[in-house]
């Protein structure tokens, strides 16, 4: 009974945090469509093509630094699982010195190779080439303020205090429509200006979750000292979570800069677009998986093994039925959505949208499993794999490229592959861990392949039966929240979890 109720407790405390997160995520997106929407037009096709290629130049050397900020998550989680208060406190101020080594190592990086490949191999139109230069030093600094935030940030989650996301995003997002809107009353260079702006508007935030940190957890504050061992285990876990690090950057960023080489920064632009708008969904998402995960580790870190493999199966069942939510909209009515949005779309940027949201349920459908194979710490067997196949987008893409293939031929390439990961990812943690792969195909994907086909079919009859237009539209969004809550309630959902949901809604 006392397992019983803690687990209820943990349940309650993730809905929660979910509701929470989700409040602040529709305020976010309303102001971030109408963010972009106002920056696209101050900027211009070329300018926003410019800042998202350039911007993929600092992204590619943080690669091993990304590495490191998993680490950092997981030993926080973790440490704050195990109740050990005295290395959550080493663990914290060894993290805040190894991204200050980090920020110095990428900034000297890019100070170097960034500049030289922006000058050499970058398809930048010739009087941009300036102000490219300043996207790639304001990128550099933003990305160093957000390094050193990292532990601030994962503490926050640690602690599951998702009320301090709400509260200072908000304020983010605020002060990035500020910037848009000063941005058109500009006299100066307005790429230049943007990116000046970002800057300023990174080191507010920053500034804000680490006052916060330091109010409320003990281990942010004190003296930062310096621990040779834990640096060195720490290392070792990175070491190998560098391989799936890299192939994602490269599978991202890196496709990115490719498009650029072969297409040009027109490409570039709608390629941001279809960005912008797959971050905006996996906002939505990651509200959930950030209240989800932190219960994964703190779960396999007390040893409660069923309750963990329970939550990674659970999560990554809702992580597709809400990525679903958007993909039906977005693939039958995103040529309408794009135009409500930024009015003036660039070319290509409707079929990346389309594409961009299939290749990222691909690769989400396997994210729960990832955040369980971090739990264990145990991680060189699982990278040397994952990360070796997940890196055959990258070359294959750019095969595929000097074939003649169009620009959506690597979003094809990365569905293809991730999918492919989900088996692997199971076959390495039931000989690993015991995790019930036969579990997760039934209670997981076969249902939400069900749920899938059922409301796409759904959503096609609407296609056929109303013209193009404002109905229609508004009939597809009706049809595809409709369907996929009915038929997840008939395909998706157990026992326990239609019991959870009638008593929270207080109908049982």
């Amino acid at each position: 009974m006392e397992q019983r109720g803690q687990i209820s407790e943990r349940s309650s405390r993730i809905a929660k945090n979910t509701v929470l997160l989700y409040f602040r995520m529709f305020l976010l997106m309303l102001i971030g469509l109408y963010t972009s929407r106002v920056v696209l037009k101050a900027l211009g096709v070329d300018d926003f093509g410019i800042w998202n290629a350039v911007g993929g130049i600092v992204a590619m050397f943080t690669v091993v630094s990304g590495s490191i900020t998993n680490a950092i998550s997981r030993y926080i989680t973790f440490s704050l699982g195990k109740g050990d208060a005295e290395k959550l406190r080493r663990v914290f101020s060894t993290s805040i010195i190894i991204q200050l080594l980090f920020s110095a190592v990428i900034i000297l990086l890019g100070e170097t190779l960034g500049v030289w490949f922006l000058h050499e191999k970058m398809s930048i139109p010739p009087e941009r080439i300036g102000a490219a230069g300043w996207v790639l030093q304001c990128s550099l600094a933003m990305m160093a303020i957000n390094l050193v935030a990292v532990p601030y940030n994962a503490c926050i989650i640690a602690h599951e205090e998702m009320k301090a996301f709400a509260y200072v995003s908000i304020v983010e997002a605020a002060l990035k429509l500020g910037v848009a809107l000063l941005l058109a009353l500009s006299p100066a260079d307005k790429l230049v200006t943007y990116s000046v702006l970002m800057v300023l508007v990174a080191l507010i935030v920053r500034s804000l979750y680490s006052l916060y940190c330091k109010r409320h957890f003990p281990e942010s504050r004190g003296r930062i000292r310096f621990d040779a061992s834990l640096i060195r285990e720490m290392a070792g876990f990175a070491g190998w979570n560098f391989f799936g690090s890299t192939a994602y950057l490269f599978n991202t960023h890196g496709i990115n800069i490719l498009s650029n080489i072969f297409f040009g920064v027109g490409v570039n632009a709608a390629r941001g677009v279809a960005a912008k708008v797959q971050g905006t969904v996996m906002q939505f998402v990651n509200n959930f998986t950030t209240a989800l995960n932190p219960q994964i580790t703190k779960a396999y870190a007390e040893g409660n093994r069923e309750y963990c493999f329970h939550l990674v199966c659970r999560g990554a069942k809702y992580t597709w039925l809400l990525l679903l939510l958007f993909a039906l909209p977005l693939w039958f009515e995103g040529d309408i959505l794009l135009t409500i949005w930024l009015g003036n779309v660039p070319e290509g940027a409707v079929l990346f949208t389309r594409l961009s949201i299939v290749a990222v349920m691909a690769d989400m459908l396997g994210n729960s499993l990832a955040y369980l194979e971090l739990a264990t710490g145990n991680i060189r067997k699982y990278y040397l794999i994952i990360g070796s196949v997940s890196f055959l987008v990258f070359p294959i893409s750019w095969i595929l490229f000097r074939c003649g293939f169009p620009p959506q031929a690597a979003y094809w390439t990365f569905a293809a592959v991730y999918l492919l990961l989900v088996p692997l990812k199971l076959m390495i943690l039931k000989a690993q861990v015991g995790f019930p792969s036969g579990l997760f195909v039934r209670g997981t994907i076969l249902p939400v392949f069900a749920v899938t086909a059922a409301s796409f079919l759904c959503v096609k009859a609407v296609q056929a039966l109303i013209p193009a237009g404002g109905w229609r539209l508004a009939a597809t969004v009706l049809v595809t929240a409709a369907g996929t809550g009915a038929f997840s309630w008939l395909f998706a959902l157990t026992r326990g979890e239609k019991d959870f949901i009638l008593a929270k809604l207080r109908i049982r």
